[in-house]
């Protein structure tokens, strides 16, 4: 059974409408990949969400408060709670807005809805689709040893899973402009099929039915373990985020 902690361990009001995350992007990006914060103490933060595991180890799905790890073979695992993430989003989902799907949507379109019905893109909107996905393509972070190659090969290693006429849910979060190097700015959105068998991070899909739900968020609390030892030794006064994605264009040509 997955790892799940129900909303009665949640006391806190302030977490309904908070984005919680450990550490910040720029860690991610300057290769720190030894996770900091166990698993089970994550998801006493939310019920909703994305992230990694320890040394990069696949991708991290949150759903109704069970957490769920795609490895790099395209299987779903169940983590151990005691495993470790650096760098993870959660939330406690409480959608403010739903919606029937009313036309095949692909993530341009699906970007173009929540915009729409989340007007103000300088706050925090988590997302939550669930429905028949005619096509889905997603990719899994292969597992890294020291010395930790730079992110860009990381992502660029990815194996990639399609998968067609597949039911499962989307989750995910458009974070605000601001978050430039402490989290991804715009959409970041993972899957997980309904049989718990298949999912990661999306990279295409086209969703012929099903339902949206967003809830906005408008506090952030980012979680630096250790006194923020994560961070020693960073520098912090460099873009980070332009070098990475120099370094997947270069290595694209």
């Amino acid at each position: 059974m997955a790892s799940k902690v129900g909303t009665n361990d949640m006391k806190n009001d302030w977490m309904t409408d908070t984005i919680t995350q450990v550490s910040i992007l720029d860690a991610l990006l300057a290769s720190r990949f030894d996770g900091c914060l166990p698993c089970g103490e994550l998801l006493k933060y939310g019920d909703h969400g994305i992230g990694t595991f320890d040394r990069m180890d696949g991708e991290m799905i949150v759903v109704d408060g069970c957490m769920y790890q795609v490895k790099a073979d395209g299987k779903v695992y169940t983590p151990d709670p005691d495993n470790r993430t650096p760098f993870a989003t959660i939330c406690r989902f409480r959608p403010k807005q739903t919606w029937a799907l009313s036309e095949p949507s692909d993530m341009d379109a699906m970007e173009k809805m929540v915009d729409e019905k989340a007007s103000n893109r300088n706050v925090f909107c988590a997302i939550r689709a669930e429905g028949f996905f005619s096509y889905m393509k997603t990719h899994a972070l292969p597992v890294q040893s020291k010395p930790y190659p730079p992110t860009a090969e990381v992502v660029r290693a990815c194996p990639q899973f399609e998968m067609k006429d597949v039911s499962g849910t989307i989750v995910g979060f458009r974070c605000p402009p601001y978050v430039r190097g402490i989290n991804d700015v715009g959409y970041h959105v993972h899957f997980l099929s309904d049989d718990k068998t298949r999912g990661g991070h999306i990279r295409e899909f086209v969703m012929n039915r099903g339902s949206f739900a967003i809830a906005i968020c408008s506090n952030h609390h980012v979680i630096l373990p250790e006194d923020g030892a994560v961070l020693a030794g960073i520098d912090l006064s460099r873009d980070l985020v332009t070098e990475f994605h120099e370094a997947l264009e270069a290595r694209s040509e």
